[in-house]
């Protein structure tokens, strides 16, 4: 894992996803990148800065790298390769331009999560990057002080699709001796009998060679209470899912569960496009 990007906005939760970069990057010897997207006010009426003149343009572009330049120099960040990047786009955008251009193996970021009509209508940046990248995200609910990965939770229904991003996933935990915990879950609506999720577990572990890790069946109301549900259960330190990055009216009324998780998880959470 050679580089990690962390965007910023300078808020409390993206520090705590720093945090977290931090700790993984000096376990890998990684580089960090911290990206600041610079989304100007429409105030003015100048055609090419998209209504902000160019004198406030500057100054705007000036106080974000005099920001990012504190966050840099952090006690926490000592001994890690740094690149800052201001870049002024929609944070969708950015975040994809600079994980491609830079070769970037990991992003992580902070969300505060939200509910109810902001969720359905509006969504968060992070909900977005997590819909959309192709990279693996790592979402960061709140500040651990300890950030360690001794217990992660797989859940997957266990097809030939998901192989590819549990590589991924292994890839990412390699270097913190986990145990991982692969979970179907059983609900009223993707009922399976135990034989047959047991024997679809079976044939995807065959095709990795694992030694720490156990398969469990869990019953719950919906997919997205059981991976919480049972992720509590075994007290895991974070929560590893597949994403088809649905878009459109498709994402509108079929959801995503690994968006679900994003907002309503209180454990970090790790997706992996599909």
């Amino acid at each position: 894992m050679k580089r990690i990007l962390v965007p910023t906005d300078f808020s409390e939760h993206a520090e705590d996803a720093l945090k977290v970069a931090a700790k993984i990057a000096k376990k890998n010897d990684s580089e960090i990148i911290i990206l600041h997207m610079l989304e100007l006010p429409h105030q003015t009426n100048d055609a090419i800065f998209g209504g902000v003149s160019i004198p406030e343009t500057m100054l705007f572009m000036k106080k974000a790298n005099e920001t990012l330049d504190k966050v840099s120099n952090s006690s926490f960040l000592d001994g890690i390769p740094i690149t800052e990047i201001v870049k002024m786009d929609k944070p969708i955008h950015g975040i994809t331009q600079v994980s491609k251009e830079y070769d970037v193996d990991l992003i992580i970021m902070g969300s505060h999560g939200s509910s109810g009509i902001e969720e359905l209508l509006i969504g968060s940046n992070t909900e977005k990057v997590v819909r959309n990248s192709e990279i693996p995200v790592l979402v960061i609910k709140k500040e651990i002080p300890n950030f360690n990965i001794s217990k992660i939770v797989f859940a997957s229904d266990f097809s030939e699709e998901t192989k590819k991003p549990f590589g991924k996933l292994l890839n990412f935990i390699k270097f913190f001796d986990a145990k991982i915990h692969l979970v179907s879950i059983c609900t009223p609506n993707s009922f399976k009998p135990t034989h047959v999720a047991e024997k679809a577990i079976k044939e995807f572990v065959s095709e990795f060679n694992l030694t720490n890790y156990s398969t469990h069946i869990y019953n719950d109301t919906n997919i997205e209470k059981g991976i919480i549900n049972f992720s509590n259960s075994i007290d895991a330190d974070i929560i590893g899912m597949c994403t088809h990055g649905r878009t459109g009216f498709a994402h509108f009324f079929n959801g995503s569960i690994s968006e679900g998780l994003v907002n309503h998880a209180v454990r970090p959470v790790i997706t992996l496009k599909i």
